[in-house]
């Protein structure tokens, strides 16, 4: 049994969403880095926008921690990687402590996750509306799961001194210690839309802002070394730390049987592509490194960092590029990969920029892989909320008032830069848009087969094009950098 030298950590977690998670956890994060630590920051689940405000506070990448996308047996290996060299991890939970994937129990969920870490919760209260009745919450929180060690509690919104005082009465007689008070104030101003926190990367300077605000509350209001003492009494973890190199070169498994037709694909699949030969050290191909363009800049923000360290690793040199910004690819671009993000925000000014329209066109058009999740599969419909886009699939796609949200359970229907037909991947959708496909019939196949909650097909594969609204992990499917990458260097 490996067993990985110990990190001090602490996960933030609540009993509900808006009780004050972010704000406590990236308020400590900056607050330990401005005391000259190195600071690890983690998210529950798969979030995009609450990392951004982490990397901001530490100054290292925001890294997430999903049970459900990677694998329970991931989760300690990835933390581990983020973690590495720093002298304190702090990992920022979701929705409440015990809230998991529906119909999954407690997988997925900042329990599951801190239990998998071995890791000390600090329980971050909304106050403002209770007195006594915090002890019997606080006292149900800590005892629902013996495995969970809730070992400090965080009051949050708490109107007056009196006020402070009835609480911490109340919580004498759990035997959990209060570690901090935060009194009501004015919200740290981190304006939301649809989908959530506007990110970093449109906000730049009101996010600098907002991250000292919060380390300031914290630093005021906690006690910061009670804070660290806990995180150190987190044990070791016996498992060792993820790397992309040593992912790679494990064997990807069979894939499953393939979808019957009629249940999830309206034809049979391609045929499945002929595995080619690996190289001595475990990684397909040879010749230079392709060059993979990856989209950034305020309107494509998501993206996981394990995928660039993927696709380097699988032997390519990533270019970022901004769509919003740059009238062309990066010189010399073999593929492209387009992530997540709000393309709807700034339909028109993408729309706009109609010389990287037409390039990413005429890439697809050529048979270079593209790879496009959610706001990338927007961008390359006809058009977007009536602004043209790049046309490379024939579909229209459009904002709607209706939120699409949740994990899934998928199955590749048909071959293609990322997976082989029959293979299994595990998504997340985030979505107030819908794609309509034309009325023509057209060149494109179903990506995915989903699975749950409903059976339907969802995506599209052209040629070299994936396109589908499944945010992915590649961490737990790391043949999809080698795949992708490989059809770099050939096509």
């Amino acid at each position: 049994m490996v067993t990985s030298p110990s990190v001090p950590r602490l996960v933030i977690a609540a009993p509900s969403s808006g009780s004050g998670k972010t704000t406590v956890a990236t308020g400590l994060m900056a607050a330990l880095a401005r005391r000259g630590l190195s600071v690890s920051p983690h998210k529950v689940g798969p979030d995009y926008i609450d990392p951004g405000y982490h990397a901001l506070a530490t100054g290292r990448a925001g890294r997430n921690l999903d049970a459900y996308l990677c694998g329970s047996e991931l989760v300690g290996p990835l933390f581990l990687h983020g973690a590495r060299g720093c002298d304190i991890a702090v990992v920022e939970g979701v929705m409440g402590l015990y809230d998991g994937a529906a119909g999954e129990g407690e997988l997925a969920s900042t329990a599951h996750v801190a239990k998998l870490l071995r890791a000390p919760v600090v329980l971050v209260v909304d106050a403002s509306s209770q007195s006594r009745s915090v002890a019997a919450l606080v006292h149900g929180f800590a005892s629902w799961d013996p495995e969970v060690r809730v070992g400090g509690v965080i009051l949050n919104k708490v109107a007056s001194e009196r006020h402070e005082v009835l609480l911490r009465e109340a919580l004498d007689s759990v035997g959990v210690p209060v570690l901090g008070v935060l009194r009501r104030a004015p919200q740290v101003a981190m304006p939301s839309r649809h989908l959530g926190l506007v990110p970093v990367a449109e906000r730049r300077a009101e996010a600098v802002e907002a991250v000292a605000s919060m380390a300031a509350q914290v630093s005021d209001g906690c006690d910061v070394e009670g804070l660290v003492a806990l995180a150190r009494s987190a044990g070791a973890l016996s498992c060792a730390a993820w790397g992309a190199a040593e992912a790679l070169c494990v064997s990807p498994p069979p894939p499953l049987p393939l979808p019957a037709p009629g249940r999830f694909a309206p034809r049979p699949p391609d045929r499945p592509e002929r595995p080619r030969p690996q190289s001595p050290d475990g990684l397909s191909g040879a010749g230079p490194a392709p060059k993979v363009a990856v989209a950034g800049g305020s309107a494509f923000s998501f993206s996981y960092a394990e995928h660039t360290e993927l696709l380097t690793a699988a032997g390519a040199e990533v270019v970022p590029f901004d769509p919003l910004r740059d009238e062309q690819l990066p010189g010399g671009t073999r593929g492209l990969v387009i992530g997540g993000g709000f393309p709807e925000v700034y339909a028109a000014e993408l729309s706009a920029n109609e010389p990287l329209r037409k390039a990413v066109a005429g890439l697809a058009l050529s048979g270079a892989p593209v790879a496009a999740e959610c706001a990338g599969l927007l961008y390359l419909c006809r058009e977007l909320d009536g602004q043209p886009m790049c046309g490379v699939l024939d579909a229209a796609a459009r904002m709607t008032g209706r939120l699409t949200l949740g994990y899934r359970d998928a199955v590749a229907v048909s071959d293609s830069v990322l997976a082989g037909a029959g293979e299994r991947m595990r998504g997340h959708e985030f979505h107030r848009t819908v794609v309509e496909p034309g009325s023509g019939t057209g060149p494109a196949a179903p990506a995915w087969g989903v699975r749950a909650p409903e059976r339907r097909v969802e995506g599209f594969v052209q040629r070299n094009v994936h396109a589908s609204y499944l945010h992915t992990h590649w961490a737990a499917a790391p043949g999809v950098a080698r795949r992708f990458v490989e059809r770099c260097r050939t096509s």
